[in-house]
């Protein structure tokens, strides 16, 4: 049976956050409120919970979950490669909507999907994402949806969906915005922008002046 918590209620977010470490922890689903829509969330580094999230989702294996962090300095363990560009563009925009893919590291020991050696990483602008993300480490986290419907804005519409395939929903209210994540590839020499969302080619390019844009 699903455990919900109100997460703008003091004494209920303590406790929601407590409980939704422990599921993470125990390799069970979670969803959370983030600044763009609500996400559900695994370890990133359980697979069978991450292959779990997919399955929730009903995703496949070749759309891999992008993961979350609650500190920049995470990125440390997490990736390789990283550009002096890619730095400039986490240090302008995050915490915040966008998503870089980068090369992961090759001695992790997590299986996010057919990821071809890279990881869709964002930091989010919400304390309780944050909060959670500080106290469990880098989650794997998509949108709260079934696949092929919409990303849901708030709580309900993520446990109407999803239902007892997650175990803990902490519900933040409405999200500030349904736009998703910008996601920029900065595998490359020259950064791309893949996914235009709730930053435009031009504000990025405000930091990153050769940003090209995906056909």
């Amino acid at each position: 049976m699903a455990r919900r918590y109100d997460t703008n209620d003091a004494t209920d977010r303590v406790t929601g956050l407590r409980e939704a470490a422990s599921a993470v922890r125990r390799g069970e689903l979670v969803v959370l409120p983030t600044d763009t829509v609500y996400g559900i969330g695994a370890d990133a580094f359980t697979a069978e919970a991450v292959g779990d999230l997919l399955e929730a989702k009903g995703r496949g294996r070749s759309m891999p979950s992008p993961v979350l962090i609650g500190s920049p300095n995470t990125l440390h363990g997490l990736v390789t490669d990283f550009s002096e560009m890619a730095w400039e563009l986490v240090d302008a925009f995050w915490p915040g909507a966008l998503t870089l893919v980068a090369k992961h590291q090759p001695s992790l020991q997590w299986d996010l999907g057919e990821t071809r050696g890279t990881v869709a990483v964002r930091m989010p602008l919400h304390p309780v994402a944050i909060e959670l993300l500080t106290e469990v480490g880098p989650m794997a986290v998509s949108s709260a949806n079934l696949t092929g419907h919409p990303a849901p804005e708030d709580c309900d519409a993520a446990q109407q969906m999803l239902g007892d395939s997650v175990s803990v929903y902490l519900d933040g209210g409405p999200t500030p915005a349904n736009v998703p994540s910008s996601i920029v590839d900065v595998t490359r020499e020259v950064p791309v922008l893949l996914r235009a969302g709730a930053l435009s080619a031009e504000e990025l390019r405000k930091v990153v002046p050769d940003l090209e844009v995906a056909n």
